[in-house]
């Protein structure tokens, strides 16, 4: 674990918000089934469950568009976004699981009262669906989707409403994901970042977008112990 700088104000609330894909769980197979099912409607071939995993985070709107253009198919997105939607929720927990020691670090964090809120770009139902089938949406009072009244990461509004919720102060919040986006997201919002590196949206955040600040972890229960730290 590589540990940045986390403000060491005096608090008595400290707020973890958590990204979904990446961070919590992985759900690279079904993601990419869904849009390898889509795309076969368009007669396009298959990409492979990589190149479908780096285009995750902003979004289903932008997925679907990234994934047709990948695959150069021409189709409006009024018609390609139902399309996967349709797909993906028949799978949306086939393969998906929580990482390894994510339903520990929650119980962990909710013994030590550190209040927790998630945020994603993934739509709303589709997440308390996955969060319901693995027992995860208990730890979360406030969970804000894709297709909410904010505007998706890495605008900070849906954070700033989080934040309010738990009457947490920027000094006092951590937002835990795995990518470029929800870097971004945590320095709009002037919140203290922590980057999964075992998720899949890590590998295309260039090393040149770090500034040192940032806390790293290689697993969930690193997690934990940054917390724990403060």
């Amino acid at each position: 674990m590589k540990t940045g700088r986390w403000p060491r104000t005096p608090t008595t609330t400290i707020l973890a918000v958590f990204d979904l894909d990446g961070t919590l769980i992985d759900s690279r197979r079904d993601l990419a089934d869904s849009a390898n099912e889509m795309l076969a409607g368009y007669g396009a071939p298959p990409l492979t469950e990589e190149h479908v995993a780096r285009m995750v985070g902003s979004g289903a709107a932008t997925l679907v568009a990234n994934v047709m253009a990948a695959a150069g198919v021409e189709a409006p997105p009024e018609q390609a976004l139902p399309r996967f939607l349709s797909c993906y929720d028949r799978r949306l927990t086939r393969h998906t699981r929580p990482y390894d020691g994510v339903p520990r670090l929650l119980e962990e964090l909710r013994a030590a009262h550190v209040a927790m809120g998630l945020l994603t770009n993934k739509p709303l139902a589709q997440s308390i669906m996955i969060l319901e089938t693995f027992d995860l949406l208990q730890y979360f009072p406030w969970v804000v989707g894709g297709d909410g009244p904010w505007p998706r990461k890495p605008s900070p509004e849906g954070m700033r409403f989080l934040m309010s919720k738990a009457e947490a102060e920027p000094g006092e919040t951590l937002l835990v994901g795995d990518s470029k986006v929800d870097l971004q997201t945590s320095r709009n919002a002037g919140v203290a970042m922590c980057l999964a590196r075992y998720g899949f949206g890590y590998a295309d955040l260039p090393a040149s977008e770090l500034r040192g600040d940032e806390a790293i972890v290689d697993a969930p229960a690193d997690i934990a112990d940054l917390l724990h730290a403060r």
